[in-house]
């Protein structure tokens, strides 16, 4: 190896090591900030769930500001202070949990985000996202500025549902020719609306259904899916018009037909709504329209 060789050699390790040492001193400083922000806000929540509105006001600097989730501003300890002391007079014995998602430092200045969550003593809770300044203060990481954001959680297919609940219950329709039951529950992860559906002539079972209603994203609305005891089914879209559905159905018959309808369910007074099909198409032929009255059962005495 000639000298020049070694001097290079030599050269690249020692870049090497001073490197490695530099990456493993700076992650090993913001390691150690991070653990001192951690109980630093520790202290925060243990103040503000044993109700004291001067220890949190001076996790801020003197000049902090805190932004609520309205974009109200309150700076300075002395309004931080007031802002908390009405709080913890109106809602006395409130905990508070956090949930840091992220710490980021910055030489002297680290930004952090996360979640608050602030539990009332009769159980109710508010979800509270936040983003916060932090400076680093003789007396640790004090707040220049926390800002609040609403918990904007995504909406459940069960809550987009709600618009149909008025169908949970127990249906009956008797016509001449038939008796119809329907039953209509949620899920049990809510997110469903399951329905079942019974056909009886002359006191004898003609045929079962099962239903299950669901929100179909892409759509923007209702889909269902409806399966019959005898091996035919059904797939139906659902759009609200004013105080009716418009329901969209195609269906596949045991004998591998298929079928078409347009309905509409219009929930009328109380206890009762009115369904109505047209359009209805089994096969090549065109089947005749119809409407029924579909009337809520009481509940059975002691279920």
């Amino acid at each position: 190896m000639t000298h020049r060789s070694r001097f290079i050699l030599l050269l690249t390790i020692a870049c090497m090591w001073f490197a490695t040492t530099i990456s493993s001193f700076a992650f090993g400083q913001e390691d150690a900030a991070a653990v001192e922000i951690r109980k630093d806000w520790e202290k925060l929540t243990t103040a503000f769930s044993n109700g004291k509105a001067d220890d949190v006001a001076a996790m801020f600097i003197a000049k902090g500001e805190l932004i609520d989730e309205q974009g109200t501003v309150f700076q300075g300890q002395k309004e931080i202070k007031e802002l908390l002391t009405a709080f913890f007079a109106k809602f006395p014995g409130s905990q508070m949990k956090n949930e840091i998602e992220s710490i980021r430092v910055l030489g002297t200045i680290a930004i952090q985000e996360g979640k608050r969550i602030t539990t009332a003593k009769d159980g109710t809770s508010a979800s509270i996202r936040y983003t916060s300044v932090l400076v680093k203060t003789d007396q640790g990481w004090r707040i220049a500025s926390l800002r609040d954001f609403g918990d904007e959680s995504a909406t459940t297919p069960g809550e987009l549902l709600k618009p149909l609940a008025w169908l949970i219950g127990d249906w009956i329709n008797e016509g001449s020719d038939a008796r119809v039951k329907i039953s209509y529950r949620w899920s049990e992860d809510k997110n469903f609306i399951l329905g079942e559906i019974s056909v009886t002539k002359s006191d004898q079972v003609v045929m079962k259904s099962s239903q299950r209603i669901g929100w179909d994203p892409l759509l923007g609305s209702p889909r269902s899916w409806t399966f019959d005891s005898d091996g035919g089914f059904a797939e139906a879209t659902w759009m609200q018009v004013e105080d009716s559905w418009m329901v969209r159905s195609s269906a596949v018959m045991p004998d591998g037909l298929s079928g078409s309808a347009n309905l509409k369910i219009t929930n009328g007074e109380k206890g009762r709504y009115i369904m109505s099909g047209t359009n209805r198409i089994i096969g090549n032929a065109l089947a005749d329209d119809y409407q029924v009255t579909v009337v809520k059962q009481p509940p059975t005495v002691g279920k």
